[in-house]
């Protein structure tokens, strides 16, 4: 049968801290009373050693902290010195230009894959009078295959790099 009290001072004596440390524990919702307003003494005490400070709390294990390290405040401790460690990380990757901005990276790709477009596009233009004077064709039939070979490789290109669902026609596609 649990032990039960309706008194805070009478609680914390049994549980061997003082009154003022099991209010304040009460006051950041860390522990609570029984339904009915009374104390439950080793509910209360078990509560008390989960979310104390090892190294601060009288309870766990003599105040020294040995052995708590099950605990949950003790491994949220190492949770909280894990994410430190991966932020001071991630400013050090930051701070030596080891990280690239997404939005700025996009805008690179997409201003150099523009250029390589209209590179390609223009290219039947400069050359298919070279071309054709080598082979000894008309320069506006050789432009004019190029031009579709150019336009159906650049179209096949867009298909495989754009994500599925961009695009008008793409999205209507079962």
């Amino acid at each position: 049968m649990p032990e039960l009290t309706p008194s805070t001072r009478e609680a914390a004596r049994r549980i061997g801290i003082t009154e003022t440390a099991l209010r304040k524990a009460e006051q950041t919702n860390r522990i609570a009373r029984e339904p009915d307003g009374q104390w439950d003494i080793d509910k209360t005490r078990r509560r008390l050693v989960e979310t104390a400070d090892p190294a601060r709390s009288p309870l766990a294990n003599g105040g020294g902290g040995g052995g708590a390290e099950g605990t949950p405040y003790a491994r949220l401790k190492v949770a909280q010195l894990a994410l430190k460690v991966e932020a001071q990380r991630l400013a050090l990757d930051e701070n030596k230009r080891r990280l690239l901005d997404a939005a700025e990276a996009n805008a690179t790709i997409d201003e150099i894959a523009g250029a390589m477009r209209d590179a390609l596009l223009n290219w039947p233009a400069r050359v298919s009078g070279l071309i054709a004077a080598e082979l000894g064709v008309d320069p506006h039939l050789l432009q004019t295959v190029l031009q579709g070979h150019i336009t159906d490789l650049l179209s096949e290109a867009a298909d495989r790099f754009d994500p599925p669902g961009i695009g008008g026609d793409r999205a209507a596609d079962p």
